[in-house]
């Protein structure tokens, strides 16, 4: 699975530490924390644009992962500095996509690539709801390819 965009179009990055307890027997980072770095870094860019993702009580929906896909291409291991870039690649009317990647040896070596999907939903009946505007908005500000979408 390739993602439609590339390292360099991907608008946000951040930066995690591998902690021991984060890797397995093996030694390297276990394979779900990879999925669990993408999806915390996701939560800061949502809040960077907008969306109180990390305090749900504050948001105007919920929203649901319902699709997750990642190719491992590279070991790290613990003490290791992890850069997790991403970036939205569709915009639906109650949908959208996120595209990751993520990096260690200061962006030179791949670990990772894959994409997120995510429904908005109402809070109440947990049924999808269109984006909220000010956040789509907020998104194609950040990502004006996504004007059209």
């Amino acid at each position: 699975m390739k993602p439609p965009c590339t390292a360099d179009t991907l608008p946000y990055s951040n930066t995690m530490l591998v902690r021991f307890s984060d890797t397995d027997a093996q030694g390297h980072l276990y394979f779900a924390n990879y999925l669990v770095y993408a999806d915390e870094v996701a939560g800061f860019f949502m809040e960077e644009l907008g969306f109180s993702a990390m305090n749900p009580r504050e948001a105007p929906c919920f929203i649901f992962t319902v699709n997750i896909n990642c190719d491992y291409l590279d070991e790290c291991r613990a003490f290791e500095t992890v850069e997790v870039r991403l970036g939205y690649t569709r915009l639906g009317r109650t949908s959208a996509d996120l595209a990751f990647e993520l990096y260690a040896d200061r962006g030179t070596r791949i670990l990772a690539r894959g994409s997120i999907t995510q429904v908005f939903t109402d809070k109440d009946s947990r049924r999808p709801t269109p984006i909220p505007a000010q956040f789509r908005a907020a998104i194609v500000a950040r990502q004006p390819a996504l004007a059209g979408a």
